[in-house]
């Protein structure tokens, strides 16, 4: 499945690590993951976590990382998140390569579990 960017020239300069819209072929079926928590470790070890399982959510249903169009990441800390730009960069390629979806990180005052400091959902088109 392959996605069509979507970046309106009307927004300016295209963004760095997401995309505004993906657009997926006609015929593939809907995969929608939930979120996913790791709560062990420092907020980079959390996010890797919790996207290593989301992508296992993914390949369990015949899909990879090129699959997953929409990401929403929920955080509990605004700074730690920018403070972690860069290794959070290493950890988006490792999992994700080059594959940048549409996103939104949206910062939250507390997850369910209380040690959680990320979670990641998603959505895949298969």
């Amino acid at each position: 499945m392959a996605f069509e960017i979507i970046n309106p020239e009307a927004f300016g300069a295209r963004p760095s690590g997401w995309n505004h819209g993906m657009l997926s072929e006609k015929g593939g079926r809907i995969l929608f993951v939930a979120g996913q928590i790791v709560p062990v470790g420092d907020f980079v070890a959390q996010w890797d976590g919790a996207l290593g399982r989301v992508l296992e959510v993914v390949r369990a249903a015949g899909g990879k990382a090129e699959n997953i169009g929409r990401m929403v990441v929920y955080i509990t800390d605004r700074p730690a998140y920018l403070a972690n730009l860069t290794p959070l960069g290493e950890v988006h390629r490792k999992h994700m390569g080059r594959h940048y979806t549409a996103m939104a990180v949206v910062e939250v005052k507390s997850l369910m579990d209380s040690k959680a400091l990320v979670e990641i959902e998603a959505v895949a088109v298969l």
